[in-house]
């Protein structure tokens, strides 16, 4: 009898696992499966009816742990900080100037972990910060419904949030062992730790188990496990497909013309998404850019209330405003609160598959729309002499680095760039199609169908 836990951390964790193969895949397999949701029970409503659904109660730092927890996580910074720009932008913005407790710890931070920042010194840091667990009403909590579910194996389906540390914790005292997922392409090479050490890793790619082992020299080769990802896997299932003049009709799109779709990043790191927005529209009016339907997809991470004046300004744009629907409020990380709809998906496969052109700043969108052989372009105007949201920097970062030495995309730093590189991709759709495979295969390794059934039948190896 082998008995599986699934963490779920978030909405992002609740597309991936629930809406790809994966929960039929483990529920196949394993003798029960149980869901340990750190969302409300009643989103799995009508999605989720054979496993069972034990919701979380929301773990909230105290100081203590805060201390300890940005201990580790800047001195795993500072130890990796050489000759990696995205570790130094991310170091960059952990320094605090707030005059508040947790600003003068986090000065105080930065000074001893110029010091402590070894490997062993970020084991202590964890070391301490899990006890500061022990008396925890909420860790007890956790350790109860361990004790009642008697796992074989763990897996935690996101391995940064904080707030998934305690129920680490609980599952090493009890010796049930445990697997994360490494949760995206970025999260290696320009983030801070791992919220917890786990037993066993499944990666995306190849790459990734490299980076994985560098960041992270104590893990061992037999215990990562390279899957692809959950996150494409619903573009080659049935059940997701859409036909092209149901597609149509709903965005109300022209079948004569090319579609351009831009997709959004959230307001906290694509700040000049407006700019480029405008950029595009003004372009289409003045004609610069000929005989095109223009879609913009905003991020599901947030209100696309700072595009609400567009829509009056530019009234030939299409909107898809992702359907995620908001579960909870008051929670730490509200935007881990938001839940993806089967409409969602389905739009989302829709605008991959029926687009002609992709434009975004930096994001795994790019990866999506390639999964279709969707030419992509990167918009990059802001850098520091020019005022605007310095988003150049991102060229540095160690992931974004693959991307352009690939040349799978057009990375344009100004208008001129940027209504060349529409004009060229609408003309030849086919320019640069090898490249964006490389990358592909770079950043996945893996075929998308039956990633679901990978994982969990490697999960069920590891119990």
């Amino acid at each position: 009898m082998k008995k599986l836990g699934v963490v779920i951390t978030d909405g992002v964790g609740f597309r991936n696992f629930i809406w790809s193969d994966f929960l039929v895949e483990a529920e196949n397999i394993f003798d029960e499966v149980v869901i340990l949701s750190c969302l409300p029970q009643e989103v799995y409503t009508g999605y989720v009816t054979k496993s069972r659904i034990q919701e979380l109660e929301v773990f909230e730092e105290k100081f203590p742990t805060w201390f300890f927890r940005k201990a580790k996580e800047v001195a795993h910074l500072k130890l990796h900080q050489k000759n990696n720009f995205g570790i130094q932008d991310s170091l960059r913005i952990n320094h605090s100037k707030l005059k508040t407790p947790r600003g003068y710890a986090t000065r105080f931070i930065f000074k001893l972990t110029s010091v402590l920042r070894s490997e062993k010194w970020i084991q202590t840091f964890n070391s301490w910060q899990q006890k500061t667990f022990k008396n925890n009403p909420v860790t007890t909590g956790y350790k109860k419904i361990l004790e009642e579910h008697n796992f074989d194996i763990l897996f935690f389906t996101h391995q940064r949030p904080p707030f998934i540390a305690p129920l680490v914790y609980q599952a090493e005292k009890l010796k049930i062992k445990t697997a994360s997922f490494i949760f995206s392409w970025d999260n290696l090479a320009s983030k801070g730790r791992m919220a917890a050490n786990f037993d066993y890793y499944l990666v995306w790619s190849d790459l990734m188990k490299t980076e994985l082992q560098q960041f992270y020299t104590s893990v061992k080769n037999q215990n990562i496990k390279v899957v692809g990802t959950p996150q494409f896997e619903p573009y080659v299932l049935k059940r997701y497909e859409v036909v092209k003049e149901e597609f149509v009709a709903k965005f109300n799109l022209d079948t004569s013309l090319k579609t351009i779709c831009f997709s959004c990043g959230d307001s906290s790191t694509s700040k000049n998404d407006e700019l480029y927005i405008t950029t595009i529209a003004n372009a289409i009016i003045n004609q610069q850019i000929e005989h095109v339907n223009f879609i913009v997809r905003t991020s599901p991470a947030e209100d696309p209330v700072r595009f609400a004046s567009f829509v009056e300004r530019f009234p030939f744009i299409k909107w898809n405003y992702p359907r995620w629907t908001l579960s909870r409020t008051g929670h730490q990380e509200v935007w881990s609160q938001r839940i993806p709809s089967v409409e969602d998906v389905k739009d989302l496969r829709g605008l991959l598959e029926f687009s002609d052109l992709n434009i975004n700043m930096l994001s795994t969108m790019s990866l999506d729309f390639m999964v279709f052989d969707k030419p992509v372009i990167n918009t990059v105007f802001g850098n520091p002499e020019n005022g605007l949201y310095n988003d150049q920097r991102f060229l540095n970062y160690a992931h974004i680095v693959n991307v352009v030495n690939s040349k799978a995309t057009k990375i344009v730093k100004d208008q001129e760039e940027l209504i060349t590189a529409i004009n060229q991709y609408l003309e030849n759709p086919n320019l640069d199609s090898e490249n964006r495979k490389q990358l592909l295969q770079l950043q996945l390794s893996k075929p998308l169908l039956n990633t679901g059934k990978r994982i969990a039948q490697t999960l069920l190896q590891w119990a």
